[in-house]
């Protein structure tokens, strides 16, 4: 990348983004493209794009998509998951050029180096080889979220110890892995690793599987983990581990007894953090929750209105798309006094790549029961789907809740091949308002795994 000298004369802009992320990237582009002199602040070259290409959901996916179509009998499991591995660094590489040279226009430069406030309008940016203060109208916090490390005796990433992010970048094949979380990271790797040929085991505080989901979906997600020969320790306290060369001794209580367990690494996967702490907020005034995240109005503005928070850092749903939303919002706030925010944001669904994918939008069964509606439920075993015996995975459970007085569709659990597809269609049925009798009678293709939402809904 280029060395940028921008900020060498221009001592004042009318913005400063910092961090490029999703929402940072495409805000630059806007701003440029109305004549703002904008400077886009990024702590590290190889973060062009933000964590969704360098070490969250592309990478991810990536290998996911290669533990899945790992070939059958495939004798030399290392060899496979390094050339994986390999394969997956080279096109972060092409992809951070690419965002790069996305961003760069006559009115946006970018530099790399570290931002923090010296008050509301004014910045300091600290690269390799100098340091300046610049002065701006306007400014919006883009720094993202990092994975979240507990305060457990011993637990350092370093060596066998990993993140999801340092995990990914692991060209050794770990022939064992414990996994510490089974939320949806942990759940995850836990596949993807699973499919690679390596023994996985999930150690997890929860009595079990996804306690904010129904217990019956939940079931169904622990009984597919299971058959791919992942295990589990439920309602465990991990008090102490211990790495060396070539392994990592894990000690936990569970149920009130002692346990230990070896692997070759342990991915730690217990939440994320917001990325704040070098940004030297309280020199602004700008205040934070509890956890840390940027407290923000409905337009995303901090308690300083000319200061934004976009993306996983203002504590909202760490998603692409939900940064790419945050974008939309701000846009609508400059062009049009906000007529789009975040209180009339689309309902909104997320995929995780278990196995199979996860997908979801709306209320469970049981938050519908708790928030008063009168429901119906579907349920529909994914074994009855045509598509799924075609793609030869017939694992999953496919979950309907409706307003019984209105028809209107409260929440759609989707566990199947595909489902991260599929629910868009559910998400497009709600965002128009239909009914649940426009998905039990739309002609859907044959054989899809969509017109199962046929049967679905139908059985209400």
């Amino acid at each position: 990348f280029p060395y940028t000298t921008l900020f060498r004369s221009n001592k004042k802009v009318d913005n400063i983004i910092i961090g490029f992320g999703k929402a940072g990237k495409i805000l630059a582009n806007y701003l440029g493209d109305k004549g703002e002199k904008t400077i886009l602040v990024e702590k590290s070259h190889e973060m062009c794009g933000g964590g969704y290409i360098n070490h969250g959901c592309f990478p991810s996916k990536f290998l996911a998509g290669r533990a899945y179509k790992k070939p059958e009998g495939e004798m030399n499991g290392e060899e496979y998951y390094r050339t994986s591995v390999e394969t997956k660094d080279e096109l972060i590489e092409e992809l951070n050029q690419e965002n790069y040279e996305e961003v760069i226009s006559n009115n946006v430069e970018v530099i790399f180096g570290l931002a923090s406030f010296k008050d509301e309008h004014t910045v300091n940016i600290k690269t390799a080889e100098e340091e300046c203060d610049v002065y701006t109208e306007r400014v919006f916090i883009n720094t993202g979220a990092s994975p979240f490390v507990p305060p457990i005796e011993g637990l350092k990433i370093e060596k066998r110890i990993h993140t999801n992010e340092t995990l990914m970048d692991l060209e050794e094949y770990p022939e064992t892995l414990a996994i510490l979380g089974g939320g949806i990271i942990g759940l995850e790797f836990a596949a993807t690793y699973a499919k690679f040929g390596s023994k996985v085991t999930v150690i997890d505080k929860a009595s079990r599987l996804l306690p904010k989901e129904d217990a019956d979906v939940a079931e169904e997600v622990f009984k597919s983990y299971k058959d791919l020969g992942v295990d589990f320790v439920f309602d465990a306290d991990v008090s102490k581990v211990e790495q060396d060369e070539s392994s990592v001794h894990i000690f936990y209580s569970s149920n009130g007894e002692k346990g230990e367990l070896r692997a070759n690494d342990f991915l730690v996967a217990t939440g994320r953090k917001p990325n704040v702490e070098e940004l030297k907020l309280e020199n602004a005034g700008i205040e934070s929750s509890d956890r840390g995240f940027i407290n923000v109005n409905k337009h995303l503005q901090t308690n300083k209105p000319h200061i934004f928070a976009i993306g996983d850092v203002n504590g909202g749903p760490q998603f692409t798309y939900v940064s790419l939303d945050d974008y939309r919002i701000v846009r609508s706030y400059l062009e049009d006094n906000g007529r789009y925010s975040r209180e009339n944001r689309q309902p909104m669904a997320n995929a995780a790549f278990l196995h199979p994918t996860f997908s979801k939008v709306g209320l469970t069964e049981t938050e519908a029961l708790e928030a008063g509606y009168n429901i119906k439920v579907s349920k529909l075993s994914a074994s009855d789907i045509i598509r799924a015996k075609i793609l030869g995975n017939t694992a999953g459970i496919y979950k309907a809740v409706v307003d019984a007085d209105t028809k209107q569709i409260l929440g759609v659990v989707l566990f199947g091949e595909d489902s991260h597809e599929v629910i868009n269609l559910v998400v497009m049925a709600m965002i128009m308002k239909q009914p649940y009798t426009m998905l039990a009678n739309h002609m859907f293709t044959h054989p899809s795994m969509a017109e199962a939402l046929n049967d679905l809904f139908s059985m209400i």
